[in-house]
């Protein structure tokens, strides 16, 4: 009698996160991860805030002049203003000043925690209309002291993107995950892919984690407890709310949602820390699986999302 082969599994630094990548037939591992490396080094490309070569700093350098970009910025920048358009602009592509006057204008790694100086607000964001984009000709003009933060979905879409190829590549089931957002592709494993939720993605695995199981689509969690820093008496974090360029009023520390596509899962998980309690109608009208979890720890769970089973992920 033979039995199937575990998926084989490698993690490693990349985006500024930790990816990694699991494969459903092992002997593929090898075609995936070039799959896997090479999305990540073109979505590093397009849309880092932290390149200055970055296509993304040259948008935003542009200072009102029309720039023609490639299709992959172009998918990234669609795929962003679309999340804006679906949440009514609670996640929004326009809030680069905003989180730049909040403190993150270098890479996280990079921050100093504590920092005695106050923080600014740069105030409302222009939103999704204020950006000029010619899809067809892939031309797009921001207005002068318009800055793009493509941070809320590109990510996500490397996910998506780097999972539908990989299995594609190494014919097998194939599930990627950048630092909580998880997209997995082709035929998962018998009883599908575990998942274990955590409010920090890298924190060691105890095996008392909630876990989850999912086949197919995107799983992806937003919190506001791990990328955090502290500006004069204030502590910050990476999620802003365009409506006022500050962090939204504490209410969930933790959201994760399981939707079609990681994009989807991490626009809604994005959107439900902005809302606070709204959240919970938005997300149950969306028909959307979440979790969320709030700053006093206690768990409230929509559509279906199971009680918390621990078990580690395997």
């Amino acid at each position: 009698m033979t039995t199937a082969a575990r998926p084989a599994s490698v993690s490693f630094r990349a985006l500024g996160t930790t990816a990694s990548l699991l494969v459903a037939d092992p002997g593929a591992m090898k075609a995936a991860r070039r799959v896997l490396d090479a999305e990540l080094a073109a979505i590093d490309a397009a849309c880092s805030r932290f390149r200055p070569d970055s296509e993304l700093s040259r948008v935003n350098a542009a200072g009102g002049a029309v720039l023609q970009v490639t299709g992959l910025f172009a998918e990234a920048l669609d795929v962003a203003l679309h999340a804006a358009e679906q949440t009514d602009g609670v996640v929004d592509p326009t809030v680069g000043a905003a989180v730049t006057a909040l403190g993150y204008d270098v890479t996280f790694a990079a921050l100093r925690p504590q920092d005695v100086r106050p923080v600014r607000v740069a105030g409302p964001s222009p939103g999704r209309r204020a950006v000029e984009w010619d899809r067809a000709a892939r031309r797009l003009r921001l207005p002068p002291g318009t800055a793009l933060d493509l941070g809320a979905t590109a990510k996500a879409l490397a996910a998506d993107r780097a999972a539908r190829r990989a299995a594609e590549v190494a014919d097998c089931g194939v599930l990627v995950n950048l630092g909580g957002d998880i997209s997995v592709a082709g035929q998962a494993p018998p009883g599908g892919w575990r998942v274990a939720i955590a409010d920090d993605h890298a924190a060691p695995d105890t095996g008392a984690r909630p876990t989850v199981s999912i086949t197919e689509g995107g799983l992806a969690t937003s919190g506001t407890t791990v990328r955090t820093w502290r500006r004069g008496s204030r502590t910050l974090h990476h999620i802003v709310d365009p409506a006022t360029g500050d962090v939204p009023a504490p209410v969930w520390r933790t959201v994760s949602v399981a939707a079609a596509s990681c994009v989807a899962a991490n626009t809604a998980g994005t959107e439900a820390v902005v809302l606070g309690e709204r959240a919970l109608g938005r997300l149950s009208r969306a028909g959307l699986p979440a979790r969320l979890v709030r700053v006093d720890g206690t768990v409230e769970r929509v559509c279906g999302w199971p009680e918390d089973t621990p078990g580690g992920a395997r």
